[in-house]
């Protein structure tokens, strides 16, 4: 059962009155494609654990045909409706697998999923085959997807872009007041977050790195650039992100990263085992022992911190990502 503030069920009790059910046919503009639904769809195939959570806490998981690309379990209030939807693959699925499932619609996380390039299909594959695609806002919006393996912000992320595309979701679907709702639920839920860090009066030289993984050890790992997911995290709660990069994962040296001296390390916790150090434990057994990191002050004051991978992507979690450094950074004890 998805958990929400008093103005979110506030909300969805007033929605019967402040919402009209969606106007088909409707059109939306998604990633620069256009696409046009007469109803809503009967069913769809999510391609990205983010857009399958959306699906879920906006109600529709009896209309989730098929998922695919997971990095952490699914959230617990969702494991019984989960369980009872098809997992087309664990990564990328082919684009044969989703056509088998005859979905009214096909929606990603990721352009690189679906899109010019897309490893699954592109948005003409699919309008070949009669099926509507749509793709996050979150991951084209101030986004360059030609720069570099996971693209290039060009601007820092926002959260309006992850609530604009709730919303969107919500009126394919014609549940517009359940968005609302859930979007109601977020903001509360960032501002608080937010207001949390402001009051513990961190110094202001407080500084971060977010270590997503390494395709091995012994080479350059995979940081949070300056305008990601986590960038905007630190910039919320009033910490410097170390890294300058404007791509979403740079490759950064660990002497780069430890002359910058970052104040703590966060690490990504993840089921995937695509690399060795997709692994939590590596990661900290690695900077414990490795001649550079272990002499870091974050390394040696134990500041490393634990999260959640997929909080650290434009998705719900990373709300939750956000909640989850404030609560860490006050138990850091560096208030001023």
């Amino acid at each position: 059962m998805l958990r929400m503030t008093a103005a979110a069920l506030a909300v969805l009790v007033a929605a019967p009155m402040a919402f009209a059910g969606t106007d088909y046919p409707l059109t939306l503009t998604s990633c620069g494609h256009e696409v046009t639904f007469d109803k809503a769809p009967e069913s769809v195939v999510s391609i990205g654990q983010s857009t399958t959570e959306i699906l879920y806490m906006l109600g529709l998981a009896d209309k989730v045909a098929g998922t695919a690309l997971w990095i952490n379990p699914v959230l617990p209030e969702f494991a019984g409706v989960d369980a009872k939807v098809q997992r087309l693959a664990d990564n990328a699925p082919s684009f044969e697998s989703v056509l088998a499932k005859r979905p009214g619609l096909a929606v990603a996380a990721y352009e690189w999923m679906i899109g010019p390039e897309g490893v699954v299909g592109t948005r003409e594959m699919f309008d070949d085959a009669g099926i509507p695609s749509w793709v996050m806002p979150t991951d084209c919006v101030g986004k360059n997807n030609s720069q570099g393996m996971d693209g290039a912000r060009t601007v820092l992320f926002d959260t309006a872009l992850l609530y604009q595309g709730i919303g969107e979701l919500a009126r394919i679907f014609d549940v517009a007041e359940r968005g609302e709702a859930l979007i109601a639920d977020l903001k509360a839920r960032e501002a608080a977050a937010i207001a949390q860090a402001q009051a513990l009066n961190l110094p202001d030289d407080l500084s971060g790195v977010f270590w997503y993984s390494s395709a091995d050890t012994q080479i350059d790992p995979y940081v949070a650039g300056v305008n990601a997911v986590p960038g905007w995290m630190l910039s919320k709660l009033g910490v410097r992100n170390v890294v300058t990069s404007d791509e979403e994962w740079p490759t950064v040296g660990w002497e780069t990263i430890a002359r910058a001296n970052p104040t703590f390390i966060v690490a990504a916790e993840m089921n995937r085992r695509r690399f060795p150090a997709d692994d939590i434990a590596v990661k900290r057994g690695f900077l414990s022992s490795d001649p550079v990191t272990s002499q870091m002050e974050a390394v040696k004051n134990d500041r490393i911190l634990t999260l959640e991978a997929h909080a650290m992507d434009p998705s719900i979690r990373a709300i939750y990502g956000l909640e989850s450094l404030s609560d860490a950074l006050a138990g850091l004890g560096l208030s001023r």
